[in-house]
């Protein structure tokens, strides 16, 4: 066994003891099933049925705005397609401050609502989550769909219009094909994240109605210090990730359209009716997304030179624990990578995908049962946020190594074989160079998702060590609208500008 696969082993074994090793503290832990009251089991029933609503609205909303940019070509079409990733790295606790100046009792929606006599809107309760969801995943739903309405070559339109064929005979031989095979892998993938979302239920959710299963570990957890129910419902939160997760693998990659020239797509099939169409589809889902950011901006704006200096002071601590965890993504990623290019195993590959079905409480719960008898957890807040962040980002960074690494190594591995190229000289001179984009790419992703993270944090931190996301809550909470503005834009530039320089340090000079 040589270096390289050692540090491999380490590294799953790391990822494995993470998933499975904190199941197995919380299934020790967990009482009788007895133990669940009838509240539980409606944030169970809330939790699959917001889950399967918000990814069923995001994909209805998806396919008229994919299918109206993959028709379009206009002036910024490309920022366009780029700024709908923006999104999932947005700090969630930023949008729904956003959401909430849009569509709370005070936004803009209720004072255009008052202006001709009618009731404010609330956004609180399941009808708020939805929406922030919707938010969220929207834009991801776009741009998968997106992909699949561009894999479509231009012959077939070509074809399509030699032949005669109407718009809805195009659709049904061309566009609803491709929906049947691309729509049920994405709906699965928002399924999933909707499935583990907890920052939208602690501030939008709530009560009997709105409370989904990772928001009752928390208030297990925190408020009533029932480990035994924590454990029972985060065993509950692991088999529905687990289940959600395996069936979206299971559902098959969507299929090759077939090839083409790689001609630009022109359509024979276009009215003036279809391009008002479009264009106020487009704009409408512009609006929907950019509204509350801007008003983050311009709320927060004010006061942002004038915040609490402990806002500061839990900003440091976020980019410390962002660092951490992007540091320690890269530390498990890329072993796990050269082990499973060397064996050229899938299954090494999905081992290290585990922790997308592990929730971040779940893992939290289970580190807490582990170490509650040898030290105080709150000690520990920092460093066990920043180690399950970096789990929960393993997926997303695996997902952008191996697949160069793998390029890499088939395109110049049998050459540094040749040249007796291995151990450090391999990684320096080849694997470095020709990965500094993807592991720029994947320190950002990992760090901004980091940054702006509000789950484990909230269970482990007194008033002494919280992050920026979770001052934020807390200012909120206090109802302190101003300063919490002022915080969110602060966490928003903060969140952007680490995703940028990680990303932009691994394009500049960077090989291909």
């Amino acid at each position: 066994m040589n270096r390289a696969t050692t540090l491999g082993v380490i590294a799953l074994g790391v990822v494995v003891c993470l998933t499975f090793g904190t199941l197995a503290a919380v299934a020790l832990r967990a009482d009788a099933v007895a133990r669940l009251g009838p509240a539980d089991w409606a944030a169970v029933r809330f939790t699959l049925w917001q889950a399967a609503l918000s990814a069923a609205l995001s994909i209805l909303l998806a396919i008229p705005v994919a299918r109206a940019l993959a028709r379009r070509r206009f002036p910024g079409r490309t920022v366009l397609v780029t700024l709908l990733g923006a999104p999932f790295i947005l700090p969630v606790i930023v949008a729904v401050l956003g959401l909430i100046a849009v569509f709370g009792r005070s936004g803009v929606v209720s004072t255009v609502l008052g202006a001709f006599g009618a009731e404010p809107v609330s956004i609180y309760g399941y009808h708020g989550v939805i929406l922030a969801h919707v938010f969220f995943n929207f834009p991801l739903a776009t741009r998968l769909i997106l992909q699949g309405w561009l894999s479509i070559p231009a012959e077939r339109f070509r074809l399509a219009a030699s032949l005669g064929l109407r718009p809805h005979d195009i659709a049904r031989m061309l566009e609803r094909p491709m929906l049947r095979e691309v729509v049920p892998g994405a709906a699965l993938v928002i399924f999933l994240i909707c499935l583990t979302s907890f920052a939208v239920a602690l501030t939008l959710g709530g009560g009997p109605r709105a409370t989904t299963v990772e928001l009752a570990i928390y208030e297990a957890f925190r408020f009533d210090f029932d480990l035994g129910r924590a454990a029972l419902l985060a065993l509950i939160q692991f088999a529905l990730g687990a289940g959600a997760a395996l069936i979206a693998f299971w559902v098959a990659i969507p299929g090759d359209m077939g090839a083409g020239l790689d001609r630009a797509i022109r359509r024979w099939d276009d009215s003036v009716l279809h391009r008002t169409r479009d264009v106020l589809v487009v704009g409408l889902a512009m609006l929907f997304l950019a509204l509350p950011l801007a008003m983050v901006v311009v709320n927060g704006l004010p006061g942002v030179l004038s915040l609490p200096v402990q806002v500061y002071a839990a900003a440091l601590r976020s980019i410390l624990v962002a660092l951490g965890s992007a540091g320690l993504t890269l530390i498990l990623a890329l072993p796990i990578a050269v082990y499973a290019v060397q064996r050229r195993s899938r299954l090494i590959e999905g081992l290290g995908y585990m922790t997308i079905a592990a929730s971040p409480l779940v893992i939290g719960t289970g580190l807490f049962i582990i170490t509650f008898p040898f030290i105080k957890p709150s000690d520990l807040a920092l460093p066990i946020t920043a180690l399950v962040n970096a789990a929960m980002s393993l997926p997303f960074t695996l997902r952008a190594l191996v697949p160069a690494l793998a390029a890499t190594e088939a395109n110049f591995g049998a050459l540094a074989d040749g040249l007796g190229m291995h151990g450090l000289a391999r990684l320096r001179y080849l694997w470095l160079p020709r990965l500094r984009r993807p592991i720029g790419f994947a320190l950002g992703l990992a760090g901004a998702l980091s940054m702006g993270d509000l789950g484990v944090i909230a269970m482990f931190a007194d008033t002494h060590n919280a992050t920026l996301p979770l001052q934020l809550f807390r200012l909120m909470g206090a109802y302190r609208m101003e300063d919490a503005a002022a915080a969110g834009l602060l966490l928003l530039l903060l969140s952007l500008s680490i995703f940028w320089i990680f990303d932009r340090g691994g394009r500049v000079n960077a090989v291909r």
